[in-house]
């Protein structure tokens, strides 16, 4: 056996989902570049699980599946009001609400197809109004029920603001929804996969990738970018900061890829998204810092923004509180998550690797009063 630490190159499964190739990301075939222009984030989900995208009447007949299932039970709101919510971590609480959706499912265990996408359609519905409401919550406000007259990407946003989003901010958030659906075999997507091919359901699947999501090599980097930003200050302390860093050799996150070569193609257009979203308003300064972070990344390191980078600019002047970024990101990875526990589920095979051993060689056992 060879061992590659963190399975980097190894091919761990065939999927027909997404496909990251030179550089260029795809769903189902699709150039990312070319969904995040068009498509609405309903669009992306139904491309996700069902391999082609809808139709006018299918895309209605989903959009009205979603709407009707976004209301999430009392309790577990309830449930949300006892948590120390002050000092939790939102991506903690986001964690034990889905987990415990699966409660109140009576389908929980049903493993038959029909079941499983009754399933799939209410986990993508409800966690954008439990992340909104929990935000809501936290603030010492009541969660807003969703609407059905708004997009996927507009709801969420009326939910946490209690206000309908601008067209650009929905635009916005709606482009950062596409091109966070789905990335290959990241991290939280082996997690939830290796979690179902032992046949689990689909709500312990996506507890489970939820909890890789979690750290900050993942899911969190985006938040830790935007903690940068407002450590920095100022445009004129990039520089300073920058070169700092890099003497020290500390960790500059948001930057660089383990899979992409040439650049994140998702930063791109993140990039020109936030680049929109704070002209002429206070949040420009975060934009304008961030390019010249990049500029300085590049110049010295040869390192280039991944999708995390931008995407905390957009967040923030969306209104969005740093801690919920890595949940808004669940809000959308889980249509991939979804698609690829689906995935599993139609061709399974337990998922189980093997460890090269590198403790002691075989060894005489020695009676406890003989040590």
């Amino acid at each position: 056996m060879t061992t590659t630490k963190g399975l980097e190159g190894v091919v761990a499964t065939t999927s027909a989902i997404s496909s990251i190739n030179r550089d260029v990301l795809t769903y189902r075939g699709y150039d990312i570049k070319e969904l995040a222009h068009e498509s609405a984030f309903e669009e992306v989900i139904y491309l996700l699980w069902k391999g082609e995208l809808p139709t006018v009447s299918e895309l209605d007949t989903f959009k009205k599946k979603l709407s009707e299932n976004a209301e999430v039970p009392e309790e577990i709101f309830n449930m949300i009001k006892s948590f120390p919510l002050q000092s939790v971590h939102p991506m903690a609480v986001l964690r034990t609400a889905i987990s415990t959706l699966g409660v109140f499912d009576q389908e929980a265990d049903k493993m038959d197809k029909r079941s499983n996408e009754a399933k799939a359609i209410r986990l993508q519905a409800k966690i954008a109004t439990i992340v909104a409401g929990f935000a809501r919550l936290r603030d010492g406000q009541e969660p807003v029920a969703p609407r059905r007259d708004l997009s996927y990407a507009a709801n969420f946003l009326y939910m946490l603001n209690n206000r309908e989003p601008s067209d650009v901010e929905e635009r916005a958030f709606n482009t950062a929804l596409v091109l966070h659906a789905d990335h290959e075999l990241n991290a939280s997507t082996f997690t939830g996969r290796v979690c179902v091919a032992t046949l689990s359901d689909i709500y312990s699947g996506v507890t489970a990738a939820i909890g890789a999501l979690k750290g900050p090599l993942h899911g969190g980097a985006n938040e830790q970018v935007m903690k940068m930003l407002f450590t920095i200050g100022s445009l004129h302390a990039v520089d300073y900061y920058i070169e700092n860093a890099l003497k020290n050799k500390e960790k500059i996150m948001g930057f660089g890829h383990r899979v992409y070569k040439n650049g994140d193609p998702r930063a791109r257009i993140l990039k020109k998204m936030a680049e929109a979203l704070t002209e002429n308003n206070e949040n420009k300064k975060w934009y304008e810092m961030s390019l010249r972070i990049e500029e300085l990344l590049k110049e010295k390191k040869g390192l280039l923004p991944n999708t995390d980078f931008y995407s905390a600019t957009i967040y923030h002047t969306l209104g969005l509180k740093t801690d919920l970024f890595t949940p808004i990101f669940a809000v959308s990875r889980i249509s991939g998550w979804v698609a690829h526990i689906l995935e599993q589920y139609s061709d399974n095979r337990l998922i189980r690797p093997r460890a090269e051993y590198n403790g002691p060689s075989l060894r005489p056992y020695i009676p406890l009063k003989g040590r």
